[in-house]
């Protein structure tokens, strides 16, 4: 028992292009960086862009010897707030984690389409923070960052340190677009409300 309190788990549910899954698999990249145990997966049905996508994300401070979909998450992260009318989004989640929504709307809102879900109801506008900071709608970037600073899964410091490593990394010929992450990441943190 000690070892499931030590695991987290969360599903991702965006649409193809929207770059949940790659959201995924960098908060596995950023948790593993902080010697966590980490796994980071899609779960595929129609591979198109604007279908609808889930991925998992399990976290833990020892080996995790499950290797299943995650059917109780502690956190939900939903990148496109569409989904909110066609997926039961709230399915299986804990009333002791939260529920991580991309939209303009308050939670006390949102709290309305979740079918009487009693947890915690956090928003962040994805949209307008990536295209403050990005120039373009990436609402995966700020959706990673309001998902660490809610479930508190990694220290919030090492994130950030983790990310810029591995921005710099990735995108050493555009310091433009190192730039433009970080801040994304910095605003939606310190943006993203709980309700």
């Amino acid at each position: 028992m000690e070892n499931e309190k030590k695991t987290v788990e969360i599903r991702w549910h965006g649409r193809g292009g929207q770059g949940a899954k790659t959201a995924c698999l960098l908060l596995a990249d950023a948790a593993f960086s902080s010697g966590k145990h980490v796994q980071g997966f899609p779960e595929y049905g129609p591979e198109r862009m604007g279908a609808p996508i889930t991925a998992y994300n399990r976290i833990s401070d020892t080996e995790n010897l499950v290797h299943s979909n995650i059917y109780h998450p502690d956190y939900v992260v939903v990148v496109d707030e569409t989904l909110l009318h066609s997926v039961d989004v709230t399915a299986g989640l804990s009333e002791d984690g939260a529920i991580i929504i991309n939209s303009t709307r308050e939670p006390e809102e949102l709290r309305k389409q979740l079918k009487g879900y009693k947890g915690k109801v956090c928003a962040v506008d994805a949209e307008k923070i990536s295209l403050e900071t990005l120039g373009k709608n990436f609402p995966n970037t700020p959706m990673l960052a309001a998902t660490v600073k809610v479930s508190d899964v990694i220290d919030n410091k090492k994130f950030l340190h983790d990310m810029e490593g591995s921005f710099r990394h990735k995108f050493a010929t555009k310091p433009n677009v190192i730039d433009g992450n970080m801040k994304a990441l910095r605003m939606s943190m310190e943006q993203v409300k709980v309700g």
